[in-house]
C-alpha cells in the first residue's frame, strides 16, 4: 500500500491525494443500484468495475478537447484571478475528489507559472451524506492557515456537495474550533452555489467525459465508517491503467490553450451576480421533472452535462433529457445513451444541455 500522500499518475508536485489505497470487491452497476435505492448500502460503499473507454468514445473526447480546450483555458485563466482577489493570505487549493483534482491541477500550475504563487494542492474526499474526510483537513491544517484554504471542484449540478461542504465545515468548527470558509470555486456554476466562478453555462468540459483515465488512474473515494474513523477515506488506484492514462494529456492541452490567450485573454473574475437566479432556476427544474415523470426523490435528477454523464459512467439511467440533440456538447452523451437503449427525449425548454434520470428500483 501506498503511504499518504500519494500523486496517483500526476506528477509528484501536481497534487497530493489525502486518500488511502485500498482494495474493494467490484459491485455489478445493476445490483450496486438496488442497494443503494433499498438503502441497505450507502454509494460510497461500493464501486463498480472502471473499464477502459473504447477506441470510439476515446474519439468523442478528443473532439471534446478540441471544441472546447479554448474555453476551459479561458475559464481557469479567469477563476486563478478569482482565487487571488479573495485569498490575499495565502493560496492553498483543496480539490475535491475527484472531478475537482484535474481543476485543482491546472490552477496550480497558472498560478505558478503565470502569477509566480506556488501554492500547495491536495485533493480530499467529500461525500454526500457522510461529509468532507476531516482527517484531511486536520492534516493539511497542520500545514496552513484555515483563511488560506480553496474548495476547488469542476462543476455544480444541484448544488449538493457545495451544501454538503458548508454543513461539514460548520460541524468542523464546532468540534474542532477551526472557522474554515465554506466556499466552493469551479469552472461552470449552474446551480448558483458557488462563492467563485467562472460560468454559469452548461458547457462540455472535456475531463467529464472520462473516469479515472484523466483523474490520475484514481477512484471515486470510497467510505468506510470503521476505517475512516481512524484515517483517510479510501480510493483505488488504477494502475494497470497507466498505458492509457490520459491525465497528463488533459492537463498539457488546456494549459498550451492558456500559454496561447495570456497575453489577450487576461481577465478578472466574472462576479457570481448570477447565484440567486441560477439557484431558481436549478429547484424549478428539479420540481418539474419530478411531476412530468414522477420522479421519486431529487437524488433520481442529474442536471448539466457533467453531472449526466457521471449517470451514464457508473449508475443505472433510465432517461436522458437533451435541450437540443444536434450540439456537439452532447455528442458523447448521445453514444453512451444509444449504446445502452436508453431512450433519448429533446426537450427545448431545459435550462441545461443535459439533464439524465436514475432508473428506480422497483420492488
Amino acid at each position: 500500500m501506498t503511504q499518504i500522500p500519494f500523486s496517483g499518475s500526476y506528477p509528484t508536485n501536481d497534487v497530493e491525494f489525502l486518500l488511502k489505497q485500498i482494495t474493494i470487491e467490484n459491485t455489478p452497476i445493476a445490483v450496486k443500484e438496488a442497494l443503494i435505492q433499498s438503502g441497505q448500502k450507502h454509494y460510497s460503499q461500493m464501486l463498480s468495475h472502471e473499464s477502459l473507454p473504447s477506441e470510439a468514445y476515446l474519439e468523442l473526447f478528443r473532439q471534446a478537447m478540441a471544441a472546447n480546450r479554448q474555453r476551459v483555458a479561458a475559464d481557469v485563466i479567469s477563476l486563478a484571478a478569482g482565487i487571488i482577489a479573495t485569498r490575499p493570505h495565502g493560496i492553498t487549493l483543496v480539490s475535491l475528489a475527484r472531478a475537482g483534482t484535474p481543476v485543482g491541477v491546472l490552477l496550480k500550475r497558472v498560478l505558478q507559472s503565470y502569477h509566480h504563487i506556488n501554492a500547495a494542492h491536495y485533493s480530499i474526499s467529500i461525500i454526500r451524506d457522510v461529509g468532507v474526510d476531516t482527517h484531511a483537513l486536520r492534516h493539511i491544517l497542520q500545514r496552513h492557515a484555515p483563511e488560506t484554504l480553496v474548495f476547488v471542484d469542476g462543476w455544480t449540478g444541484k448544488g449538493v456537495i457545495g451544501r454538503q461542504l458548508a454543513a461539514s465545515l460548520q460541524r468542523f468548527a464546532e468540534t474542532d474550533n477551526v472557522t474554515i470558509p465554506a466556499e466552493l470555486y469551479v469552472l461552470a456554476d449552474l446551480s448558483g452555489t458557488a462563492a467563485v466562478a467562472a460560468s454559469a453555462e452548461d458547457y462540455l468540459i472535456p475531463s467529464c467525459i472520462l473516469n479515472a483515465t484523466v483523474s490520475g488512474l484514481v477512484s471515486r473515494s470510497v467510505y468506510d465508517a470503521q476505517t475512516a474513523a481512524a484515517g483517510f477515506h479510501g480510493c483505488v488506484y488504477y494502475q494497470d491503467f497507466a498505458a492509457h492514462d490520459l491525465s497528463g494529456f488533459f492537463i498539457d492541452g488546456i494549459l498550451a490553450s492558456v500559454a496561447g490567450q495570456w497575453g489577450d485573454a487576461r481577465q478578472s473574475i466574472r462576479p457570481a451576480r448570477y447565484q440567486t437566479g441560477r439557484a431558481a432556476v436549478a429547484e424549478k427544474l428539479l420540481a418539474d421533472l419530478a411531476t412530468r415523470y414522477n420522479v421519486s426523490h431529487p437524488n433520481y435528477i442529474k442536471p448539466g452535462i457533467g453531472e449526466a454523464t457521471r449517470v451514464f459512467l457508473r449508475r443505472e439511467a433510465r432517461l436522458l433529457l437533451l435541450q437540443d440533440d444536434a450540439v456537439e456538447a452532447t455528442l458523447h452523451l448521445r453514444w453512451l445513451a444509444e449504446s445502452r437503449a436508453i431512450p433519448i427525449v429533446v426537450c427545448p425548454d431545459l435550462p441545461y444541455r443535459a439533464v439524465a434520470l436514475i432508473k428506480e428500483i422497483t420492488t
